[in-house]
C-alpha cells in the first residue's frame, strides 16, 4: 500500500479525485477477506478429531448432524483432509493424490477414512441448502505412499541443522514415483517422480531412515521457510520442491478443480512453516482471483511465539489468517497450575496482537491427548476457555469436534461424551456457542482486575440489543463480581443462561452460587455470581432466545 501511495503521489498533476478512487481500489485488492460481520457472529467446528471411527460413515453423520449444529450457531465446518491417503485409514495428511476425493480404487480403496466422494458432495450440498460453510484442509508440502522408488543422488543431512551436509552426494532409492494408476488421467496428466521432490526420509537400497536432500543442479531445500533445525523445509515422507515449475503449476491447477467440484467457502493450509511462503501467496492470489474472491483462508505455523507468527503473517503480506497457537498453550498451562492468575492469559497471544488474523480455539487434532503437539486441558477448564474464545469481541473461535462429540480410544468402540463422559459438561459447550449466536455482540468493557475472577461486558448493537455478562473463576470458593451493563437496562432482571434446566443434574445445580437471578441498579450495575472453578453468561430474562438453553444437545454423533 505504501509503494502504490508513494508512486502515485509522485504525479503531481493526477487530480485528487483519480488518487482517491486509485487508493480506494487498492485496498478492495489488499483488504483481506473478513469472517467477521458486526450483524452475525460466525463460528468454525473442526469437524474431526484424530480417532474417528475408520468406518467410511464420517461424512454422512457430519450430514445429519448440520441441522442441529446450524441450530446452536455453528456456521462453518472445517473439514478433515479428505484426498486419498496412502492407506485406507489414513487421515488424509499422509496424502497420496490430490485429485482423489474417494472416487478411485487406490491405495486399497476407494472411500476414504471419511467416506466417498458422492458421500462428501452430498455432506457439501446439504451444508450449502442451509446456508453453512465447508472449509478444505489442504496439505500441500508432501506426498506419501509413493507407487515405486527410483534412483536419485542426494546428499545425507544433520536432523537438527539441515543446512549442514553429513555425506556427498551418493545414490539413493527413494520412495517418489507416483503414477496414480487408479485414476489414470482423469483431471490431471502430472505423474510425479524424483525431480519434482527435494527430500526424503528413507533409502529403500540400503533400508536405512535419515533425512536426505535430493541433489540436482538447482535443487537446495525452500529458503522463505521456518528456521526451526536450521531449515525446516522437510517435514516427512516426499517433500514437494516448489522450485520446480510442473509442481507449482499441478497444485494451483488443483486448487481451482477442487473449487469446482466442491462448493466450499475456505481452506486451512496444513504445515505452513514447511514450504515455500512465495509460493503460498501466489496459491492465495489464484484462489483470489479464480475460485473465490472472498474466501477464507486460515494457515497452521505451529509456534507458541507470538513473533514469528508476525514474521510469517508479514511474509505473506498478511493475505490469510492464522491459528492462535500461543493462545491454546497459555489455556493449556493456565489450566493445569492450581488458581492461576486468569489476568494474563491473552499476554503473547495472536488474538492480542493481531485480533484480525487470529483464529482462535482450545483444542484441535494436534493438541489432542496422545498426539505430537498435546496441549492438556482439564475438563473442568473447558468450559471457561471456551467462553474466553466464544463470547470475546476479538479472534474467530474454532471449535473442537472432540469436546463437543468425544473422543475414541483403543478401548472404546465409540467416543466418550465430549469434554468429560463423566460430568454434565458436555452440554455447556453448545450453550456457550449459542451465546455466541445469540448474544455476544457489540462494544466490550473488561473487568480483568482479580486474579482468580475475570469478567466481561458485551453491550449489542442495533440488530442484538440484549447485550450480555460473562464471569470466569477458577477459584476454590464461589464468588460475585460487579459489572456495569449499562443504564439503559436499569431495573432489568438477568439470568445466568448455562444454568442447566430441571433435566440437568442436580451436582451442576448445587455448584452454582445461590439465587439465579440479578437485578440491574438504576445505575446500571450489579453484582453478577459464579462458582468456583466455573463461568456463568447472564443476560436478560426477557432476551429472545433464551428457551433454546433447555435443549439438550444431541453429543452421540454416533446415534445417527
Amino acid at each position: 500500500m505504501e509503494c502504490l501511495r508513494s508512486c502515485f503521489s509522485s504525479c503531481s498533476r493526477r487530480k485528487q479525485e483519480n488518487w482517491k478512487q486509485i487508493e480506494e481500489e487498492a485496498k478492495s485488492i489488499e483488504k483481506l477477506p473478513s469472517w467477521h460481520s458486526p450483524d452475525d457472529n460466525v463460528c468454525m467446528l473442526e469437524a474431526f478429531e484424530w480417532y474417528v471411527p475408520h468406518d467410511g460413515r464420517h461424512w454422512q453423520r457430519l450430514q445429519q448432524a448440520l441441522p442441529e449444529l446450524k441450530d446452536i450457531g455453528i456456521d462453518n465446518l472445517l473439514l478433515p483432509p479428505g484426498c486419498k491417503a496412502m492407506n485406507a485409514s489414513g487421515n488424509g495428511y499422509d496424502i497420496y493424490d490430490l485429485y482423489d476425493l474417494g472416487e478411485f480404487d487406490q491405495k486399497g480403496t476407494v472411500a476414504t477414512k471419511w467416506g466417498t466422494k458422492d458421500d462428501l458432495e452430498r455432506l457439501a450440498q446439504s451444508a450449502e441448502e442451509l446456508e453453512m460453510g465447508i472449509y478444505w484442509d489442504a496439505v500441500l508440502n508432501h506426498k506419501a505412499g509413493a507407487d515405486r522408488t527410483e534412483k536419485c543422488l542426494a546428499v545425507t543431512v544433520d536432523p537438527k541443522d539441515r543446512n549442514i551436509d553429513l555425506t556427498k552426494p551418493q545414490e539413493i532409492e527413494a520412495w517418489v514415483g507416483f503414477d496414480f494408476a487408479g485414476r489414470g488421467e482423469a483431471y490431471s496428466k502430472m505423474k510425479y517422480h524424483w525431480q519434482h521432490f527435494n527430500g526424503t526420509d528413507y533409502n529403500n537400497a540400503t533400508k536405512k531412515n535419515a533425512i536426505y536432500k535430493i541433489f540436482a543442479p538447482g535443487k537446495d531445500w525452500a529458503r522463505d521457510v521456518s528456521f526451526e533445525n536450521g531449515n525446516y523445509d522437510y517435514l516427512m515422507f516426499a517433500n514437494l520442491d516448489y522450485s520446480h515449475p510442473e509442481v507449482r503449476e499441478d497444485v494451483l491447477n488443483w486448487i481451482e478443480w477442487i473449487g469446482g467440484q466442491l462448493p466450499l467457502r475456505g481452506m486451512r493450509l496444513d504445515a505452513v512453516k514447511h514450504y515455500s511462503s512465495e509460493f503460498q501467496s501466489v496459491l492465495v492470489d489464484r484462489i483470489r482471483q479464480t475460485v473465490g474472491r472472498d474466501w477464507f483462508i486460515v494457515s497452521e505455523f505451529w509456534s507458541g511465539n507470538v513473533v514469528e507468527l508476525q514474521q510469517y503473517l508479514k511474509q505473506i503480506n498478511r493475505k490469510v489468517h492464522l491459528f492462535d497457537a500461543p493462545l491454546c498453550q497459555r489455556l493449556s498451562a493456565i489450566s493445569q497450575a492450581r488458581c492461576a492468575d486468569l489476568r494474563l492469559i491473552f499476554d503473547q497471544t495472536l488474538v492480542k496482537h493481531e485480533p484480525e488474523h487470529a483464529v482462535t480455539f482450545v483444542m484441535n487434532h494436534d493438541t489432542q491427548p496422545s498426539q505430537s503437539l498435546e496441549a492438556p486441558i482439564p475438563s473442568s477448564f473447558k468450559p471457561l476457555a471456551y467462553s474466553l474464545i466464544l463470547l470475546r469481541k476479538d479472534g474467530y473461535p474454532c471449535v473442537f469436534y472432540g469436546d463437543l462429540y468425544g473422543i475414541s480410544n483403543e478401548q472404546r468402540k465409540h467416543p466418550s461424551n465430549a469434554v468429560n463422559s463423566d460430568s454434565h459438561y458436555h452440554q455447556i459447550l453448545p450453550k456457550l456457542i449459542l451465546a455466541r449466536k445469540l448474544y455476544a455482540y457489540g462494544e466490550q468493557q473488561d473487568y480483568f482486575t482479580r486474579r482468580n475472577c475475570i469478567g466481561f461486558v458485551r453491550y449489542g448493537n442495533a440488530r442484538h440489543p440484549w447485550g450480555m455478562a460473562c464471569v470466569i473463576n477458577n477459584g476454590l470458593a464461589g464468588t460475585k463480581l460487579r459489572m456495569f451493563v449499562g443504564r439503559k437496562h436499569a431495573g432489568e432482571k438477568w439470568t445466568d443462561v448455562l444454568v442447566e434446566s430441571e433435566r440437568g443434574p442436580s451436582s451442576h445445580k448445587q455448584r452454582k452460587t445461590k439465587g439465579g437471578m440479578v437485578h440491574i441498579n438504576s445505575k446500571g450495575y450489579a453484582d453478577f455470581s459464579v462458582a468456583s472453578m466455573s463461568v456463568s453468561v447472564w443476560v436478560n430474562v426477557e432476551a429472545g432466545g433464551t428457551r433454546k438453553f433447555g435443549r439438550r444437545f444431541n453429543s452421540d454423533i454416533y446415534s445417527y
